[in-house]
């Protein structure tokens, strides 16, 4: 559509008598030829500058950016009355999971762990501790509530399900209920190796007040024992 100026020329008003080409000297076949390679010069030179500018815009818009990686909102820190309790029951290099208001009896709680750093000889999945607390504020004072080392007891004896042997390690995982509150589930791990027994399930009851053992149904209470041996055929 370019040409347009260039072949608009060779066009007068219909009042106007045209000159005709001379045939025998051929200067408007000449005349025709430069101006229609000066013709498709311009339409060169046009392409090119439209080109050329179409470039320099693309390269002159923003490159797309990335969106901002999501961030996850940084943990509470623990208090230092309860990291100094937490401490105090399981030495200098405890870890607590959790403090709150866990049993959902209106009681500040917390539990804390000796937490096995992951590395080539602890792979196993979960978190692996060698010992756990519970422990609860009553009247100001931090008490333990609850114990877990080698064996799991509360503050009445050793709770059912409990291996008679020592345990070294145990899986810990937990979970919170808006009703119940806290349940515990512990896992024994025989050294480094993850032996795919059941859970043994624990939830505060708030009918005896304090931390108990639960059936294989994960529903139902059950209560201490003295001794290791009663402790461990309850459950079974």
């Amino acid at each position: 559509m370019d040409n347009l100026t260039e072949i608009e020329c060779c066009y007068t008003p219909a009042n106007v008598r045209s000159a005709l080409p001379s045939v025998t000297s051929g200067s408007g076949h000449h005349r025709w030829r430069r101006r229609s390679g000066t013709g498709s010069r311009n339409y060169l030179k046009l392409v090119l500058g439209v080109s050329v500018a179409c470039f320099l815009a693309g390269c002159s818009q923003d490159a797309p950016t990335q969106p901002a990686a999501e961030t996850k909102p940084a943990a509470p820190a623990v208090p230092d009355d309860v990291q100094g309790a937490a401490d105090a029951l399981l030495g200098t290099e405890t870890t607590v999971l959790l403090f709150g208001d866990l049993a959902k009896d209106g009681k500040q709680q917390f539990l804390a762990a000796n937490v096995v750093p992951k590395s080539t000889k602890n792979n196993l999945p979960g978190t692996i501790v060698t010992r756990a607390v519970v422990g609860e504020n009553v009247d100001g004072k931090w008490t333990e509530i609850l114990r877990c080392d080698e064996h799991l007891k509360n503050q009445k004896g050793f709770l059912p399900g409990t291996p008679i042997g020592g345990v070294t390690g145990w899986r810990l995982a937990y979970e919170q209920d808006p009703e119940k509150g806290l349940a515990l589930y512990f896992t024994p791990l025989k050294g480094a190796v993850d032996t795919h027994t059941l859970p043994i399930g624990i939830r505060w009851n708030p009918k005896t007040k304090r931390y108990q053992s639960l059936d294989r149904s994960y529903e139902n209470f059950l209560n201490e024992a003295a001794s290791l041996s009663t402790a461990h055929s309850n459950l079974r």
